[in-house]
């Protein structure tokens, strides 16, 4: 089972859309988002392309009341911890929310940095799909998670 990952949107709809329907083509139909959303309005192409998703809100989503109604309860506070075929994952904004809980966690999946990253500390896989807005780097990414292999790739949109 393969799955998307996004994170820092920052309300770049062309961008969302670009990722969205790359998912989409790939028959990838749900994605975690690592928080930054930004506003509520961007959250619409999620549902309006048929895709799920569970997320957590990032240090620039100021209208968290907005972001939560929107979207139907799947955006939480970081840290998230959820299990998804049997894989543990804990999904965070700032990779620093997930130090106290990574023990026995098959996959952290965070954000912030804005610079994609794969790297393994001991059985954890952690995951930053980098900026998907590719406001501040010029590269719009998104990550790519087998939950099969526990192995993750980042995909340039640009």
């Amino acid at each position: 089972m393969k799955i998307g990952i996004l994170s820092d949107t920052h309300d770049n709809i062309t961008n969302i859309n670009r990722a969205l329907d790359w998912l989409k083509n790939k028959g990838i139909n749900f994605f975690i988002h690592a928080g930054d959303y930004i506003a509520p309005f961007s959250l619409r192409p999620y549902f309006d392309k048929g895709f799920d998703f569970i997320g957590v809100f990032g240090n620039n989503d100021g209208e968290k009341e907005g972001l939560g109604k929107i979207s139907k309860g799947k955006i939480f506070p970081p840290p998230y911890l959820f299990n998804l075929y049997q894989r543990d994952i804990l999904v965070v904004h700032d990779l620093s929310q997930a130090k106290p809980h990574i023990f026995n966690i098959s996959v952290v999946i965070f954000g912030h940095t804005h610079k994609p990253q794969t790297f393994r500390e001991g059985k954890t896989l952690f995951i930053n799909p980098g900026e998907t807005c590719g406001w501040l780097t010029g590269k719009a990414t998104i990550g790519i998670l087998d939950l099969e292999k526990i192995e993750a790739e980042i995909i340039e949109l640009n």
